[in-house]
């Protein structure tokens, strides 16, 4: 691990805790001393609070014990690393919290009681609590992190289809809320649990989209390609349409770039210090998939017994039917080999034709950095140079093999 990662990963943990103890302060401040029950599997275990006087640390620990099995499976070993802390971590600080403001029984001295710290204002304790419940979701889900119980099976569907996060956890903890008429039977506290679930997602979804919101620029210049580099050069994507002033009748270049809402300050500078008299349009772009934003989740319409099955793209650095054939027979159904025009590298063009026309491991490299895919290409005595790695990355994982038969074998260890 380099120092800039285990910095970053040290930041993960940090906030997380930042997170795990705003939610926990929602919970025992404001919601268990009003008999407020909120979802998930905080909710349950309040439920069973009221009920028993087993404090909630008890049985939130059981739960997700059990749930965190699941998750390993699913989301990975890195997420549940990170979902463990913060379950342990917020068990902790549950327990330390109600031992910092208990005070005791006046009804039963020898009994300590959480005290309701802002008299009998039960509303105001619904929202505060919520709004506490919904800020510390975000920054634990921002940071590949989770409280668990619910948020695991809320990432879980989220990893599969195109639904919030608030959505998905409010319909996972209405029969949770509703149960607790059968522990008081009082409808209020019913409608209370509710309006503490939507607060709190609406928390969560606005704070997630605030995060990931995105704005696209359309930038009308007579420099058109000084703006172009600036841009690229701070990492973020270019497109230059070619437009027709129609007032005058003269050839434009429009600037397209899309970039995250935070960053649009930088860009107005940018373009100002560049060209002072471009005319710039900016509009909020309400959803953006692709590389560098989210990814694309649709519902598969392959029937069923096909839908697990999973194709990998390669890109073979050829427009050789015959190597692409052989390619795609020896790797097989899971992997979906596909030759440069397939993806949209053009070799009649020169700039593609000048970079593809060098030594392997930069041709395989320049389809990686430009399109994205994983690539390999396929030399004439059947050896064979791989290119993996993220899109963003600077240096990619380039390996040599013998041939398409070590390839495959590597792939499906790798894969495994």
């Amino acid at each position: 691990m380099t120092k800039s990662n285990f910095f970053h990963e040290l930041k993960d943990y940090a906030l997380i805790a930042v997170g795990v103890i705003l939610y926990a302060i929602g919970m025992t401040v404001f919601m268990l001393p009003y008999s407020l029950t909120t979802g998930g599997v905080a909710g349950i275990s309040s439920i069973i609070y009221y009920v028993t006087g087993v404090e909630v640390q008890v049985t939130y620990i059981i739960i997700n014990a059990i749930l965190l099995v699941v998750a390993v499976k699913v989301l990975g070993v890195r997420f549940c690393i990170k979902t463990i802390y913060a379950v342990a971590l917020m068990t902790f600080v549950l327990w330390f919290l109600q031992r910092l403001i208990e005070v005791p029984d006046p009804a039963n001295p020898k009994m300590m009681m959480l005290p309701k710290l802002i008299g009998d204002e039960s509303f105001m304790a619904c929202v505060l609590g919520a709004i506490f419940e919904g800020v510390g979701l975000y920054i634990c889900f921002e940071h590949n992190g989770s409280t668990g119980g619910t948020d695991i099976i809320a990432l879980i569907v989220q990893k599969f289809r195109t639904m919030s996060l608030g959505s998905i956890l409010m319909t996972c903890d209405v029969i949770i809320i509703s149960s607790c008429y059968f522990v008081f039977h009082d409808w209020f506290r019913v409608i209370y649990g509710f309006v503490l679930l939507f607060i709190s997602s609406m928390t969560l979804d606005y704070c997630i989209r605030r995060r990931h919101q995105s704005v696209q620029f359309m930038i009308f210049s007579r420099n058109p390609n000084a703006i172009a580099d600036a841009i690229v050069s701070t990492g973020h994507g270019v497109t230059v349409l070619d437009g027709e002033g129609w007032y005058t009748h003269t050839d434009r270049k429009v600037v397209v770039s899309i970039i995250r809402q935070r960053e649009q300050v930088v860009m107005q500078r940018m373009i100002k210090q560049i060209d002072p008299y471009a005319f710039v349009s900016m509009t909020d772009a309400s959803g953006v998939w692709g590389e560098g934003f989210d990814a694309i989740k649709v519902k598969d319409n392959k029937p069923r017994s096909e839908r697990n099955k999973k194709n990998a793209v390669l890109v073979c650095v050829t427009n050789n039917t015959t190597k692409i054939d052989t390619a795609q027979q020896v790797l097989g159904d899971y992997y979906d080999v596909r030759s440069l025009l397939q993806v949209g590298c053009d070799t009649r063009k020169e700039f593609y034709s000048v970079v593809l026309g060098q030594e392997p491991r930069r041709r395989v490299s320049f389809v990686k950095k430009f399109f994205g895919f994983d690539a390999f290409y396929l030399a004439k005595d059947g050896t064979v140079t791989l290119v993996q790695g993220n899109y963003d990355q600077n240096e990619y994982d380039i390996t040599e093999h013998k041939n398409l038969e070590e390839l495959k074998q590597y792939l499906e260890t790798k894969k495994g």
